[in-house]
């Protein structure tokens, strides 16, 4: 049985740069931001205490907001409480943190990442691309023309600071591919620089007289 919730802007809130760019309702022409809906084959869970409510879903999840859609095993969710801290459901208030574990699948708009292990932390602006367990493929990060890519053991992406960073440990390799580059015009290593032109002959010496 398919377990479907809808919480208001929890994953445009962490991963959307777009939802970040999208317009704010109330503004001349401005479009509200969607509403992200979650869906599961898998059971989903709420448990809530007097500070926080923690969500998760189990199998075959399935998260979609502004231009982002998320796929997993499991996700977790944990937003700030609001309200009375004895009501059983309560008013969600700042989104804490979201975990992503599983055959994670992340598409935004023209570029999709893909690894075992996904974790965003709004308050840090940071989001964490791994591995779950030692034997999965390594997190890759890629366009969808293919003219970009970026593969390593640890990715961390700060939002609003279009700053990336790959963390490897010893025996572990970072790697990125990129568009290719236009000749520069300098010779190939061990290749023989070609001979500069020779000078053009002095004129010859006009013929002495009497």
């Amino acid at each position: 049985m398919t377990a479907r919730f809808s919480l208001a802007a929890v994953l445009a809130l962490a991963l959307a740069r777009a939802a970040a760019a999208a317009p704010v309702a109330n503004g001349a022409g401005a479009k509200e931001l969607q509403t992200t809906i979650v869906e599961s084959a898998g059971p989903a869970e709420m448990d809530s205490t007097e500070k926080q409510t923690i969500t998760t879903f189990h199998d075959d999840v399935v998260a979609t907001s502004n231009n982002i859609r998320i796929t997993c095993d499991y996700l977790k969710i944990v937003v700030n409480r609001q309200g009375e801290p004895g009501a059983i459901l309560g008013k969600n208030g700042k989104f804490e943190s979201l975990l992503a574990i599983g055959h994670v699948h992340i598409y935004q708009l023209e570029r999709e990442a893909t690894c075992g292990r996904a974790e965003v932390f709004p308050g840090e602006d940071r989001m964490v691309l791994s591995r779950d367990k030692p034997d999965e493929p390594l997190p890759v990060v890629r366009s969808t023309d293919g003219n970009y890519s970026a593969t390593g053991p640890r990715l961390v992406f700060y939002r609003g600071q279009e700053r990336a960073l790959i963390e490897t440990a010893p025996g572990e390799r970072a790697r990125i591919l990129l568009p290719p580059l236009k000749n520069l015009g300098f010779a190939a290593p061990g290749a023989d620089a070609a001979a500069p032109p020779a000078p053009p002959a002095p004129p010859e010496a006009a013929p002495a007289h009497d």
